[in-house]
């Protein structure tokens, strides 16, 4: 039994690169398959969205064209997703990568009600190239996406097991919230997510749950409602 009929997972590029820095860790990306799989037969209709940065992070190549470099990161984003769609496919799961830029070749171009339709089929989806636009990050690419198909939350699964107050990494006396207010995530700058992300789902209702995927059964156990990470939206 699921507390969600239809989720959007962020997965951020960095936890497919296990203990290290750069690539595909294959171990950890079967385990992140593996929970995707048993979301999706729990009964839940499952869209992800993968950031890039094991690959490619842009904001840190100094002198680059900001367009040019935005472009590259969306090309890791297919990477990402392309792995993530391969390893989906060894466990069973039927899937459709589409890309917000075309590339026919290798991928459907994203098509809202197409969207829509393979999650009522059954299939996962993985939503590649961040919107299409540069300026634009891959959280905001979710709170877009989650928007248009109707998700009833995004799981925000990255590196971190909650929104703190700090860094807890630099203060051992952070504080980690269980829920707060997207106004509050704003006016505190607490980087947890983009103000643009943040904004959108304010405005469009939609409740974003942050956790830590090094377990990543933990998508498991949000789409069950179990009380883990932070869940951020405007009560």
């Amino acid at each position: 039994m699921t507390k969600y009929k239809r989720i959007l997972l962020k997965i951020s590029g960095e936890a497919l690169a296990g203990d290290g820095r750069f690539g595909i860790h294959y171990p950890t990306l079967e385990s992140i398959c593996r929970a995707i799989k048993d979301t999706r037969d729990l009964g839940c209709e499952v869209a992800v969205v993968v950031g890039g940065g094991n690959y490619w992070r842009g904001r840190e190549n100094a002198g680059m064209d900001h367009v040019r470099a935005d472009h590259i990161g969306m090309l890791a984003t297919v990477m990402n997703s392309l792995a993530v769609a391969d390893c989906l496919e060894k466990l069973g799961v039927e899937v459709r990568v589409q890309t917000a830029l075309a590339m026919q070749q290798i991928a459907e171009l994203y098509i809202r009600n197409k969207a829509v339709r393979h999650l009522e089929k059954g299939r996962v989806i993985i939503l590649a190239c961040g919107t299409g636009s540069p300026f634009f990050s891959t959280d905001t690419t979710a709170a877009l996406r989650a928007a248009e198909i109707g998700a009833d939350i995004i799981f925000k699964a990255s590196l971190v097991d909650g929104v703190y107050d700090s860094d807890p990494h630099k203060n051992p006396e952070a504080h980690r919230f269980d829920t707060i207010r997207f106004s509050d995530v704003l006016s505190g700058r607490l980087g947890v997510i983009d103000s643009t992300a943040a904004t959108m789902c304010r405005d469009n209702g939609i409740p974003i749950l942050v956790f830590d995927l090094a377990d990543p059964q933990n998508v498991v156990r949000a789409a069950k409602g179990e009380k883990i990470g932070t869940i951020i939206e405007e009560v």
